[in-house]
């Protein structure tokens, strides 16, 4: 690659060559979904891979909590856990905190792990649902170390010397997204991805086949590749070259369509949990760094104009604003297909679901994932894209169920928003659950589905979505032996973060040691 006359130029493709492997991959955007995506197929594949990305462009930003599946992520890269907690500022999480979804004085948390004890048989919450009809039950959440631990502002991680050794208390993180991109930026071209800066100007696409052929820059310059991956965020600019990528609406269930973001410093304590507050027509979240908080807040146009959204963002906040509110506009949905001929969307290109439950790294992830493992030749397999795109459509439709059983059950009565949402028509899929839950007790969780019976049964019922009943085998137990247990099981816990470090200190020595 070199620049002539200030045209980028980058070497041709040999249209003759009759191998069949790939030649090229070309990655449109930077950002997180970029960065993640060169990182990680620098790993597994020495196909030459360009990415273009713009310094002018800005990324939205909004990612920076994530799922415990980042971890998986990082350590299939190769990175090393206290760097990247130190090179991105992070700090740790145990779950996510509802503040107000049920009513004003609601509050519950979505943690990670597991809750209670299993006998083997039913899952816990059965054996808690019968213990709550005898009065002798704490809240759901004393029976989660994630929570008791969360709630606690403590944090340890099970190895040598730390009081969680040999418990399951996983985490995830918060962190700086734009530094994370930065971090993985270095991986990538350590392993010899090429970074061109500019704008894509045009596409073409080869009147042959349902096939990019290259990227015309600003400047001039001409990007030819046999793949191509689309991170240029709501623009879209190729995947929305082809019939098929229309985006699916899905406003009528999750009707948030405005964010506002802004960090802020702050002297409270650093929390390892990130916090989702209603309002009257969205949420905002409380995202702690090691060096400022981000706070957004997520609304409805419809019933809360910008300027009301922005006064409500900067009334909730730590501290001073460190900028201006950033304005965001989204339609929540996903496109009909995101594998396309030899284009595949990645990121904000391929769809957007609100941050409610930190989900927007972990979908990159899991493409980017399931493109390593389908990784094209150059004479692209239908049927490669076809599974690709059956398998991330369920991800997405299942993601988008869990979200919307927040709006659809919370408890804030007499404000137009929530009432509204209370009464939509939901997804059969999710009716189902709900269904069954509520009768029963019982949760399935379908195929390689995201959140988990104990993930989906800390919302229901912390958002007061009840069973009528319970597995009848919890019966079975003597009452003082159900008592007995869930003392045992709240007791260790409370003795457990007790023991452990605060969240600031636990930082401290890690990222120290």
């Amino acid at each position: 690659m070199r620049t002539e006359r200030g045209v980028t130029v980058i070497e041709p493709l040999d249209r003759n060559d009759a191998d069949d492997r790939l030649r090229r991959i070309v990655i449109v955007g930077g950002g997180s979904a970029g960065w993640m995506t060169a990182a990680a197929l620098s790993r597994v594949t020495e196909t030459p891979i360009v990415l273009i990305e713009s310094e002018e462009i800005g990324t939205v930003g909004v990612g920076e909590a994530t799922i415990p599946q980042i971890r998986t992520f990082n350590r299939a890269l190769g990175i090393d856990e206290r760097e990247f907690v130190r090179e991105t500022n992070g700090s740790f999480k145990l779950g996510i905190r509802f503040i107000g979804w049920n009513g004003e004085d609601s509050d519950y948390i979505h943690a990670f792990g597991a809750v209670g004890q299993n006998t083997g048989i039913i899952p816990f919450h059965h054996l808690w649902l019968r213990a709550r009809e005898l009065g002798i039950a704490g809240s759901f959440g004393d029976y989660s170390l994630n929570d008791v631990a969360a709630r606690s502002e403590k944090m340890a991680m099970p190895s040598a010397g730390l009081p969680a050794q040999g418990v399951n208390m996983p985490w995830a993180y918060h962190f700086d997204a734009s530094l994370y991109a930065a971090y993985l930026r270095r991986l990538a071209e350590g392993k010899g991805v090429r970074r061109i800066e500019g704008k894509v100007e045009e596409v073409t696409v080869g009147s042959a086949r349902q096939a990019i052929q290259s990227v015309t820059l600003e400047d001039g310059g001409v990007i030819e590749g046999d793949f191509f991956v689309d991170c240029s965020g709501f623009r879209a600019l190729l995947i929305s070259q082809f019939d098929g990528s229309d985006l699916q609406d899905w406003s009528n269930w999750l009707p948030c369509n405005r964010a506002q973001a802004v960090p802020c410093q702050s002297d409270r304590t650093l929390t390892p949990f990130t916090m989702s507050t209603a309002h009257k027509a969205g949420w905002q979240w409380r995202i702690p760094l090691q060096n400022r908080v981000g706070n957004g807040v997520v609304y409805c146009s419809d019933f809360m104009s910008d300027g009301e959204a922005q006064e409500h963002l900067l009334a909730n906040i730590d501290g001073p604003p460190g900028t201006e509110p950033r304005l965001i506009r989204f339609l929540t949905g996903t496109r009909g297909k995101h594998w396309i001929g030899n284009c595949l969307a990645v990121g904000l290109s391929a769809g957007f679901l609100e941050p409610l439950e930190s989900t927007s790294i972990h979908l990159i992830q899991y493409s980017v994932a399931r493109l390593m493992a389908m990784l094209p030749r150059r004479s692209v397999d239908p049927a490669i894209a076809d599974a690709f795109n059956r398998e991330v459509s369920q991800q997405w439709s299942r993601i988008r169920d869990f979200l919307i059983l927040h709006y659809w059950a919370n408890g804030r009565k007499g404000e137009p928003f929530w009432d509204a949402c209370r009464t939509m028509e939901l997804p059969d899929t999710l009716a189902a659950k709900i269904a069954q839950f509520r009768a029963t007790g019982h949760f399935i969780r379908e195929e390689e589905e995201l959140f988990t019976e104990v993930g989906w049964t800390q919302v229901f019922l912390g958002q007061n979505v009840v069973p009528k009943s319970w597995h009848p085998i919890a019966d079975e137990i003597p009452e003082g032996e159900l008592r007995d247990l869930l003392g045992k099981i709240s007791a260790q816990h409370h003795q457990l973060a007790q023991a452990m470090p605060t969240h600031e200190q636990f930082i401290e020595a890690f990222i120290r040691r």
